[in-house]
Order: structure tokens, then C-alpha cells, then sequence
């Protein structure tokens, strides 16, 4: 291959691809420093400056450049801002229909048709013979074009299983009786109906929603039934009568009666004992004149 040959109009003018660049811009500052030039073809050359806007780490504006055969005056043929080798870039596009989560379905919002939704297929397959036979689709209860096929019915179940509304939520752990005994569940019909079913009890907090059988609360409609008995024993009785301890604390406010008398004074009587007669002393006392 033969090398491009380099035109010196069209590379001199980095002013030119300048002015181009800071126009194409939100402001002037963010076309930063001249990176190079890139030969494109004959007398096409895109000049490169690099990104000074926050958040553009890694871009770099593209200013192409272009003159007319025996020409002398460059022209501007496209301004791009293009990303690098490391350039700093946004999550790959994911179309909203794929983006959506449950819940997040609001009033006026209509989910994209998929044809071929893997939780469904055909209700049922014409054969041509309808019209025949004379007979409306609604009296076979076929009009529905697509039903619930059994990769959506085990999503389902497993979905509500292992939901709020399951044997492990807090409310189901701590119920004494299960859903499949209450008599406001209304089971569902066909296979679903063998693990789930529509609480209709308006106490309930799962009143019109969609329960376990093995699910439960405290609105059963059986609330007298005997609770299950415990895993761990009953902490057993003292054998022998409690003790009681009488302690320094409690008689120390307590004085024995002994203990009246020393609080008197050493000269005065008791007022409880009766005063004694006075005692002769023993032996011989002086005579009387």
C-alpha cells in the first residue's frame, strides 16, 4: 500500500480546526491541547485536541478537514467528540422494556407486546374447523389467544414460595396454624391450586393476595388451636420451700428492751422497774447519842 501522501495546507490549519472545535463546545475552555493529526485520505485530515470538560476524561474532539482539488483554502467537513482507549464511558443501552422491574408498572403505563414471551403459549391451535362446527370460541373458554405455559407456572411458584407470602416470612414463622386449615382460603385451581391460594379473610394483612398453603398468620380462622408444643423443656421447680434470710440490714432499727434502761441517766430511776428500798449497811454503825 502506498503511503498517503501528507497535505500541508490541511495540517497547518489547527487553528482553523480549533475555532471549529470551541464552537461545537458548550464553552471554549473545555477543547483543550492539540493532540496530533490523522491523514485520512487525499486532502482529507482530522485534527485531534484533547477534552477539557469535567467528566470527559480520556475524549478527545475530532475536527476533519477537507480541501478541493488545486485548492488553498481548507474547510471544515465534521466536528466529533469521541471517546479514547480510556475514556470514561456509560453503561451499555438497555431498552427500557428490559430495564423494567416489578412495581414499576404505574397507572397509564402499557408494557411493549413480546410474541415471544417465553412464560406463555397458545391457547389453543385452529384447525379450521370452527366455522364449520358453528361453535363460538368464548363457549369453549378458548378466546384467550395464549395461557400460562409451565416455564411461567414455575416461575410463579417459586417467585410466591420464597416471597413475602411464603412459609419463611416472619409472619408465617410466627403463626400456630397454617393456611391449608383456615377456613378463609379459597384454593386456587389447577397445579397451582395443589401449593397456593386466595386469602379472603379482611383481618388478615394477605386479605385478596395470594398464599401458601403452608403460610400463616395470626387472622386464622381457627384461633383457638392448640399451640404446637416447644422444642426446649420447661425449666423445672425447686423442690425444697424458699428460704428466707433475715439480715443485718432489716433489724438493725430493731433495740432489745434491756437496752431501754442504759439510755437513762446513771441517777434517775427506771421508769419500768419500781424503785427499791434503800439497804442498811451490814455490820456496826455509830451509836446514837
Amino acid at each position: 500500500m502506498a503511503a498517503k501522501t501528507v497535505d500541508a495546507v490541511l495540517v497547518g490549519a489547527v487553528e482553523l480546526a480549533r475555532a471549529a472545535a470551541e464552537e461545537a463546545a458548550a464553552r471554549p475552555s473545555d477543547v483543550g491541547e492539540h493532540l496530533g493529526t490523522v491523514v485520512e485520505e487525499e486532502r482529507v485530515v482530522s485534527h485531534r485536541f484533547a477534552a477539557a470538560a469535567a467528566g470527559y476524561r480520556g475524549w478527545h474532539w475530532t475536527v476533519t478537514l477537507a480541501r478541493v482539488p488545486r485548492g488553498r483554502v481548507a474547510t471544515v467537513s465534521e466536528v466529533e467528540l469521541l471517546p479514547g482507549d480510556d475514556a470514561l464511558l456509560a453503561a451499555p443501552w438497555v431498552p427500557w422494556e428490559e430495564r423494567l422491574r416489578p412495581g414499576d408498572v404505574g397507572p397509564g403505563d402499557v408494557l411493549p407486546f413480546r410474541a415471544d414471551d417465553p412464560r406463555l403459549q397458545p391457547g389453543y391451535t385452529p384447525t379450521g374447523d370452527e366455522d364449520e362446527a358453528g361453535l363460538p370460541i368464548e363457549l369453549l373458554a378458548l378466546e384467550r389467544a395464549r395461557v400460562l405455559g409451565p416455564q411461567g407456572r414455575d416461575e410463579a411458584a417459586q417467585r410466591w414460595h420464597l416471597g413475602s407470602r411464603g412459609p419463611t416470612s416472619p409472619i408465617a414463622l410466627a403463626s400456630t396454624s397454617p393456611c391449608a386449615s383456615c377456613g378463609f382460603l379459597v384454593p386456587l385451581s389447577g397445579s397451582l391450586g395443589q401449593v397456593f391460594g386466595v386469602c379472603t379473610n379482611e383481618w388478615s394483612p394477605d386479605d385478596g393476595k395470594v398464599v401458601s398453603l403452608d403460610h400463616g398468620c395470626g387472622a386464622h380462622s381457627e384461633t383457638d388451636a392448640e399451640t404446637p408444643p416447644s422444642l426446649w423443656p420447661a425449666a423445672p421447680l425447686p423442690e425444697s420451700p424458699l428460704e428466707i434470710v433475715t439480715t443485718a440490714d432489716s433489724v438493725e432499727d430493731v433495740q432489745p428492751a434491756a437496752a431501754v434502761s442504759e439510755d437513762l441517766a446513771p441517777n434517775e430511776p427506771s421508769a419500768q422497774a419500781p424503785q427499791d428500798e434503800p439497804i442498811e449497811p451490814e455490820g456496826d454503825g455509830p451509836e446514837e447519842a
